[in-house]
């Protein structure tokens, strides 16, 4: 029986750090803020893209995906798992790519034995065995925000939630797939090379994003890259090399305020204001609270005008 899993943002900081504490060596994620082949082919090697978006919550089920077609003989001879449990979407996704590019990539050993198990059962019992691994969902769950508020590892969304959805694309054995777990198979885009991967990849998403209203920009895109401080130090760059591990320390910094609570500390503050203003005396507390009501309305009434 798995624990429960929380939700994790899509971020290239938490998802870099989570695949690294799997144990998974010299990768990294970069987002990509626009769909440019020209972009994404800057940051080869490209082992596969990471998506979010809005989930249609409204729509049913068909026999056949909306782009692409279904390659049911395709789960038995590359890693595909169904999604058996909420919230763990994002770190499936990754792994859908991870564990497609064993020839490529430096799993680590626990994530090398996962697979070897994995890969034997059927795909709804892949989705299983990774629910239920000890190292993923303690590894997933470290990066989540620290709320105490919502227990997350037992709500269920509701049709008036807004919900979000990884899915990964990666090009494998001359395929570019997409792999969803909540698809009863992998999405066969057609041929495609490991070097037309940027090029193929970029039409199918924007194909997807094109199937919903202009006014809908709630997506985000990460590329699991090779890491980028292997190649600033191959050509000698070292700007970019100081650049990176700058930015690999802002994410370690980010990803540690993520698991705080910072409720008590915010209670605590404010309780001290309060009681600065009460020493000050009556009048001045009142007239303290009067101003901030004044501002407040000012405020409100600026936004509704």
């Amino acid at each position: 029986m798995s624990g429960g899993w929380n939700t994790i943002e899509s971020d290239a900081g938490v998802f870099t750090y989570l695949v690294e504490n799997l144990g998974v060596k010299d990768v990294q994620f970069e987002e990509l803020i626009a769909l440019d082949a020209d972009f994404l082919r800057q940051q080869s090697p490209v082992y596969g893209v990471i998506f979010l978006f809005k989930y249609p919550t409204g729509e049913k089920p068909t026999g056949t995906p909306k782009d692409g077609s279904f390659d049911s003989d395709a789960a038995e001879n590359i890693f595909f798992a169904t999604q058996t449990i909420q919230n763990a979407c994002g770190t499936q996704a990754l792994l859908s790519v991870l564990l497609n590019k064993e020839a490529e990539i430096d799993l680590g050993p626990q994530l090398k034995e996962f697979r070897e198990f994995a890969q034997a059962l059927p795909s709804d019992f892949r989705g299983e065995a990774l629910s239920n691994s000890e190292l993923i969902r303690d590894v997933h769950n470290s990066f989540a925000r620290s709320s105490p508020f919502v227990d997350e590892t037992q709500r269920i969304a509701t049709e008036d939630d807004d919900v979000y959805h990884f899915i990964a694309y990666t090009p494998i054995n001359g395929v570019l797939y997409e792999l969803d777990g909540l698809q009863p198979a992998p999405i066969s885009h057609g041929p495609c090379s490991f070097d037309e991967f940027s090029d193929k990849v970029i039409p199918v998403l924007q194909r997807r994003i094109d199937r919903y209203p202009a006014n809908e920009i709630r997506f985000n895109l990460l590329a699991l890259v090779r890491d980028l401080r292997i190649r600033a130090l191959e050509i000698g760059d070292q700007d970019r090399l100081y650049g990176e591990k700058q930015k690999r320390s802002a994410w370690q910094w980010e990803n540690t305020l993520r698991r705080h609570n910072f409720i008590g500390f915010i209670d605590e503050m404010l309780k001290g204001v309060v009681r600065s203003k009460l020493e000050e005396g009556d009048a001045a507390y009142d007239q303290w609270i009067e101003e901030a009501s004044s501002k407040t309305k000012a405020r409100m009434g600026g936004k509704s005008g």
